[in-house]
């Protein structure tokens, strides 16, 4: 007889991610004996055949907890039947909340040929690695998106196309996107692109300038993110990579670059012009990687164990810029961290004024917008576009065409042309992944400032009197609450930290 089809399933106690240690259900006795009873995959030992059904355990939140299994889904009946307290997850994922290009469908049969080479404005130079989107339909996708090669070109096959009507070059680092609009269709289009000067004063540094290396002492963020990796402006602590499979000391990058960039917002060290400074630079860094090395997207398994072992950490903060859909295992993550005083700070999602994304959606999270600031970016960048309704009271700011709203909304921050850190250097990015390091920035630096509320016991009472602490420091910035939540969190400026303009 074949072997059955094994799929991947959270399996859950009948409340939180662990069984308490009074609870004498058999729910609680499954638990206990779980790694017992069905060996690890991988191990030499198989399921022992007092079990009903088909079930090995990959990873473990806990010995007597959540745990991600592999089972043969015709018998979860019988698992349900002998253990009803048992609750069967599905895995489910979440993606980075940096906003992205839309699909394109890729080259035709029928193809008129275009090279596109993408060269620094400063010297000429060919840039290797650049993304090429060129859309000759942008609302139909058709187009092509190809990375410059070491000549700083992509070579294109474009359907009988006269016109692009749009182009997009987005570089891996160093320098500012562009975008172009109704482009002619020519054999060679030469792309020049603006390299990032680190004095330039972006939306996150136009509201608060740069901190003091100082600021955040004493607190301890997570990134729950693709990894932190090693950067001349960061200070990393620590962590730990939650992936099961995957060495869980390699908290570095996975390949997206996007936990660097969201980790420079928080925390970076650097002085301009030859660094970025973060919101927090004093806080204590640590990373929890929850992307597998080359994938887009990350398990609710994953996450859940990584929000997890952040708390017991003892992070006080936990900065999640990743977004998908509801998932009861992060809800009983999310929980956990409320009840022992570790706020998690989400991102909304970048859907173009969709429904807030969970954990976001959560109630018990707090759920960021983006907003941006009109010339905080070059005129021919990419970000332009980010630019749409509702405006502000000052007509200047703006809410991010891409960010999602809705009543779960709690705050807004700069999402619009964010400079950060990235593995190669630095690079500026829009999405509510970057306005959600925003808050937790300013939020670190808040509990850093207040001792009374940083030494509150590890319980329910500190995370919401941080919760408190941070609505009582925000101003609205006129989009509406379903767009904004209470607003922006205003610190106190230093005086010697104004912004510089370019």
């Amino acid at each position: 007889m074949a072997k059955p089809d094994l799929n991947d399933v959270i399996l859950l106690p009948a409340q939180g991610l662990r069984v308490g240690a009074n609870d004498n259900s058999s729910c609680a006795t499954f638990f206990r004996n779980l790694k017992n009873m069905c060996g690890t995959v991988g191990d030499a030992a198989r399921p022992q055949p007092k079990l009903e059904f088909d079930l090995s355990v990959v990873d473990q939140i806990y010995d007597g907890g959540a745990s991600l299994c592999q089972i043969d889904m015709t018998q979860a009946a019988a698992l349900r039947a002998k253990y009803p307290g048992v609750r069967i997850v599905p895995v489910s994922y979440c993606d980075t909340a940096v906003k992205r290009r839309p699909h394109v469908t890729g080259r035709s049969s029928a193809a008129t040929r275009m090279v596109i080479q993408v060269v620094s404005a400063f010297d000429g130079r060919p840039l290797p690695h650049a993304k090429v989107s060129a859309y000759i339909d942008f609302d139909k996708g058709t187009g092509e998106r190809r990375t410059t090669n070491s000549k700083g070109e992509v070579h294109l096959s474009l359907h009988r196309a006269r016109t692009l009507e749009r182009l997009y070059v987005d570089p891996r680092a160093n320098y500012w996107s562009s975008f172009e609009t109704n482009v002619p269709v020519h054999k060679i289009r030469v792309v020049r692109l603006t390299p990032l000067d680190l004095r330039f004063t972006d939306c996150l540094r136009y509201f608060y300038g740069n901190a003091p290396l100082e600021a955040g002492n004493g607190v301890k963020v997570a990134i729950v993110d693709s990894g932190i990796e090693e950067h001349e402006d960061l200070r990393i602590d620590g962590g730990v990579n939650t992936v099961p499979g995957e060495n869980p000391n390699a908290i570095g990058d996975s390949g997206l670059q996007h936990g660097t960039h969201v980790a420079g917002i928080v925390a970076a060290r650097g002085t301009p012009p030859h660094g970025v400074r973060g919101l927090a630079p004093g806080v204590t860094l640590r990373s929890y990687r929850v992307f597998a090395k080359g994938k887009r997207t990350a398990s609710n398994y994953a996450i859940a164990k990584a929000i997890d072992r952040a708390v017991d950490d003892g992070c006080h903060l936990i900065n999640i810029s990743l977004s998908g859909a509801h998932s009861v295992v992060l809800d009983e993550a999310v929980a956990y961290a409320h009840s022992k005083g570790t706020l998690v700070l989400a991102a909304a999602g970048n859907d173009d004024h969709d429904a807030v994304s969970f954990p976001a959606a959560d109630s018990l999270a707090f759920a960021v917008s983006a907003m941006g600031r009109k010339k905080t970016f070059p005129r021919m960048s990419s970000h332009r576009e980010d630019i749409a309704r509702p405006f502000g009271t000052d007509r200047m700011n703006f809410l991010a065409a891409f960010s999602n709203v809705g009543f779960q909304l709690d705050l807004t921050a700069p999402g619009v042309g964010i400079i950060s850190t990235v593995p190669d250097g630095y690079v500026a990015m829009d999405g509510t992944s970057m306005a959600c390091p925003a808050v937790t920035g300013a939020a670190a630096r808040l509990l850093s400032e207040n001792p009374k509320v940083f030494h509150l016991p590890r319980a329910q009472s500190r995370t919401d009197a941080m919760a408190n602490l941070i609505f009582a420091s925000t101003i609205p910035m006129g989009f509406g609450g379903q767009n904004e939540g209470r607003g922006l969190i205003h610190l106190r400026r230093h005086a010697s930290n104004s912004p510089h303009r370019q």
